[in-house]
């Protein structure tokens, strides 16, 4: 692993750990692989609120709408045997179907393209009100006409992966279940996913939990339930770690894959522009594509009523983020970003060199917490409550071992002025100076303020 490399895997999860304490968040689950082989697993905050259990990489999550990635895999390996085509119409496959509904194709139901009804007439079930969408009420639902026109718009669609899982079965003879467990999941080599809850037993399951808000604090939502006739669109139960293999395999440069290249290349191939939203990204086939600072990515994002989560692979990097939180509402979006801009920043500045690696740490004042994060040839201070990383981080040349230059920073900060460590009898930094600030580890500042303000 390269230096800066293995210097942004150092240290996202601790700028993860300070936007953990600071959102007050149950438990999050981060994953990173590099070459397919996963170099950091870690797990933040607690499994289940109401009990304190502690949430550990290997607690099973929710993992919602990445299961549609799952789903397109296994019709790209059945398309890659001529079991099917991209361009057959659902009705070959499916009785039962509205017309409308017939002509579709699964390239239009792959990628969202089809104009069918998102979550039917009564999508409660997504609101945990109802259990999920049955068979019967499936094929009740593809009886109806589509909502809009085919191949007019990016319109998302559970229940268009719903027929798509009946495609699967009607071609493999086989439970959709059944099947993706064994060609995908298994053939994957992934050990710790399943197709749907409940999850086997002894199986540890994290809880998920609500918002903060309407109650001012958050309750525990099981997250247990069977999604049934969902289960192609977002039944999967993972870890950070499993997710991250899988979704680096889909990289079309990844040398082990369930699918070939040229598979691995259609999926991620951009087909509609959701032009509507507010992040401005592209779906391919059971994909989402995006953008974060000068870097795109492949994934997916997934949402239950008890969890957050989304996994990002940066294409011709060789690297994939997995974050799964259990709340409803973890900032899995927000901090995946993050961790894609703290992996930017490494790659173009440099891994810390022995002149600056010194200048580390997590250092405390009344007013701010900053992060010393040491580059090739200079000193970011990083502000870790940021959601962005690194956003008006100021900039320290080192002049000395234990002095520095302010080279950079906003107008409002300390531009010009010294930077400099205070060591104490044992070698080690005991204070950081930012100009005139002294900042302290966060022990030494937190007795400082219980002796002023603590009564």
């Amino acid at each position: 692993m390269d230096a800066w490399l293995k210097a942004a895997v150092d240290y996202i999860p601790v700028w993860l750990d300070y936007q953990m304490r600071l959102s007050g968040q149950p438990g999050c689950a981060l994953a990173i692989a590099h070459k397919g082989r996963v170099v950091l697993e870690k797990a933040f905050g607690v499994a289940d609120l109401s009990t304190g259990e502690a949430l550990t990489p290997r607690h099973r999550l929710r993992a919602a709408s990445h299961t549609k990635s799952f789903t397109a895999a296994g019709v790209m390996k059945l398309r890659e045997a001529g079991v099917l085509r991209l361009d057959d119409p659902a009705g070959r496959y499916v009785d039962g179907l509205h017309p409308s509904v017939a002509e579709t194709t699964l390239t239009q139901l792959l990628s969202h393209s089809a104009g069918m009804i998102r979550d039917g007439a009564e999508g409660e079930q997504f609101l945990d009100r109802r259990p999920y969408t049955s068979e019967r009420e499936l094929r009740a639902a593809l009886a109806e006409p589509l909502t809009i026109a085919p191949s007019t718009r990016f319109k998302y669609s559970n229940h268009a992966f719903g027929l798509v899982g009946l495609i699967l079965e009607a071609v493999t003879g086989e439970p959709y279940r059944e099947w993706i467990a064994r060609e995908i999941v298994a053939a994957s080599g992934l050990r710790e996913t399943t197709p749907d809850a409940p999850a086997p037993p002894r199986t540890p399951l994290a809880r998920g939990h609500t918002r903060k808000l309407p109650l001012g604090r958050r309750l525990i939502v099981p997250g247990d339930n069977p999604t049934r006739a969902i289960a192609p669109a977002g039944g999967f139960v993972s870890t950070a770690a499993d997710l991250a293999r899988f979704f680096a395999s889909l990289d079309p440069a990844a040398k082990r894959s369930v699918l070939s290249p040229a598979s691995r290349r259609e999926m991620i191939r951009r087909q509609w522009h959701d032009e509507h939203g507010s992040m401005k990204g592209h779906y391919g086939l059971g994909i989402m594509l995006g953008k974060a600072g000068k870097w795109e990515w492949f994934g997916h994002a997934g949402g239950f009523q008890s969890c957050l989560s989304r996994t990002v692979v940066l294409p011709g990097r060789d690297i994939a983020v997995s974050i799964l939180t259990n709340a409803l509402d973890g900032p899995a979006w927000t901090w995946s970003d993050a961790a894609i801009h703290i992996l930017q920043t490494f790659a173009e500045r440099g891994g810390p060199s022995a002149r600056t690696r010194d200048w580390a740490g997590r250092w405390w004042s009344m007013w701010r917490t900053v992060d010393l994060v040491p580059m090739r040839d200079h000193v970011l201070v990083d502000d870790p409550g940021l959601a962005v990383p690194f956003s008006d981080a100021s900039e320290i040349a080192v002049t000395g071992r234990d002095s520095g230059t302010i080279r950079f920073a906003p107008g409002i900060a300390n531009f010009g002025e010294e930077a400099r460590l205070v060591r104490g009898k044992n070698g080690r930094v005991r204070e950081v100076w930012l100009a005139g600030t002294k900042y302290l580890p966060e022990r030494r500042l937190a007795s400082e303020l219980e002796r002023r303000y603590g009564g």
